[in-house]
């Protein structure tokens, strides 16, 4: 035994070489700063989700998708299975000692050996194996499965990150149908109303027959959108569900879409800090890193092995025998394989395998790239949608006082009937829009908090 462990420890000594060099963080083009970049400040990215999304029950519908969806829980079994995994392929680097034990009995052909008789045999022994890391194999591995438990842990925030924001656009997206549809069911109240005038006053011979066509016309498209919210809001509050793991059913609201509150001031921080923070970015470099040291391993095979093997236990033809010093065997010994010819398998294969990191290396530039897109995409939809917005609140302010006028002019002989319906047809789709440039403002809001990263910070 004292020999096996003077062969372990000299095979521990020989196993400080790799052929292929540490991963490093490669040379990256990342901007100085945002080009569409908004007020300077602690990133929005920074703040938790909670913190962004005042909405109670907004924030209740988050929690509940974040416990209950079934991608998200996938996404974490992904992460137990690869923490498993490390240790699985890290025992590599370590000795495997076993147990091994026979009983049973055998007789020699008495053609070869005459009188041979049948013989029971006892066998209990502990077997050490080791091959050593002679290239760093084991160790390359290790650092390939723990890269891999990285990219799923961010593949896990990627999925968490992306929920948030599918479940608070998708409520911000039924307050605003909710919004249209009360629009909508007003209009057509207003409308009704206008028709009972229009026919009353067809009655008694005051305005013509078209003037009550056209009236019944605009009740018709009233009672149209409201059909089509109506069907909006079913098929968003399902999406909804989903996202939350439950089966499609209504959703429990919270505050008015007018009602949200947003911080004023939406600071991004600099595009370096998305190498940090950005779930995907990070994935991508885990993955990278798991491309590289895969190369080592593909390196390593194409050297000769070494493994130590010893072996020490009883053996007897008595089962009383076994404690005995004569029933003693033990053997020690190293094995070497290596490989010398394989018409260019592994040579193909280590090269493959360099050719993978590099295709990882392309995707982690490539995911990158995209991630500064999608970052100038949301500044410069927050800009426009809350301009955008600014004129809708207008228009529709505007489109109000031009409804009522308009009344008041026909209602005094000044003016047709087709005045009024364009007025209310203008205030109508005014009031729509205003309502969804609102909504698109604050989804813009979201989408540029989940393309910072939003919620996990650049120290974490």
């Amino acid at each position: 035994m004292g020999r096996i462990f003077a062969l372990l420890l000299l095979a521990f000594l020989l196993t400080a070489c790799t052929l292929t060099p540490d991963y490093e963080r490669p040379e990256l083009e990342v901007p100085e700063k945002y080009a569409a970049s908004l007020p300077p400040g602690e990133s929005i990215a920074n703040l938790d989700w909670w913190e962004l999304f005042r909405d109670e029950q907004l924030q209740l519908l988050i929690r509940t998708a974040l416990a209950q969806n079934k991608d998200l829980g996938i996404a974490l079994s992904r992460i137990e299975e690869a923490r498993l995994t490390v240790t699985a392929v890290r025992a590599n680097q370590f000795p495997f000692l076993g147990v091994s034990g026979f009983f049973g009995q055998d007789r020699q052909s008495r053609e070869i050996i005459p009188g041979a008789q049948s013989d029971d045999r006892f066998l209990l022994t502990g077997d050490l194996t080791y091959q050593v890391d002679l290239w760093g194999e084991f160790r390359r591995s290790t650092e390939a499965a723990r890269a891999d438990l990285l990219a799923t842990e961010s593949a896990h925030r990627n999925i968490t990150l992306s929920l948030v924001s599918e479940v608070a656009r998708a409520y911000l997206l039924l307050r605003d149908l909710d919004a249209r549809l009360e629009v909508s069911e007003r209009t057509l109240q207003t409308r009704l109303e206008s028709l009972t005038l229009i026919n009353a006053r067809f009655d008694k011979g005051t305005v013509s027959e078209l003037d009550v066509h056209q009236a019944r016309i605009e009740v018709a498209v009233a009672e149209s959108a409201i059909a089509t919210f109506q069907r909006q809001i079913v098929q968003t509050q399902n999406a909804l569900r989903i996202l939350m793991g439950r089966n499609p059913g209504p959703v429990t609201r919270g505050e008015a879409l007018d009602s949200q509150t947003f911080p004023p001031a939406i600071p991004t921080g600099l595009p370096s800090e998305l190498l940090q923070r950005r779930p995907d970015v990070i994935q991508a470099e885990a993955n990278l890193a798991a491309a590289t040291a895969r190369v080592g391993v593909a390196e390593a095979l194409r050297y000769p092995s070494i493994a130590l093997t010893g072996r020490f236990g009883a053996e007897s033809t008595d089962l009383s025998d076994l404690n005995s010093s004569d029933a003693e065997t033990w053997n020690i010994g190293a094995n070497l394989l290596g490989p010398i010819f394989n018409s260019g398998q592994l040579k193909a294969q280590a090269e493959a395998a360099r050719e993978r990191a590099r295709q990882s290396l392309l995707s982690y530039e490539a995911t990158l790239q995209d991630s500064f897109r999608e970052v100038e995409d949301a500044l410069v939809a927050v800009r426009t949608y809350r301009d955008e917005h600014a004129a809708q609140a207008r228009r529709a302010h505007a489109a109000t006082s031009a409804a009522r006028l308009s009344w008041a002019r026909y209602d005094g002989g000044v003016v047709d009937y087709l005045e009024v319906l364009d007025s209310e047809r203008t205030l109508f789709n005014a009031e729509l829009a205003e309502s969804q440039s609102l909504q698109l403002y604050y989804s813009a809001i979201v989408r540029l908090y989940g393309a910072l990263g939003g919620g996990w910070s650049v120290q974490e």
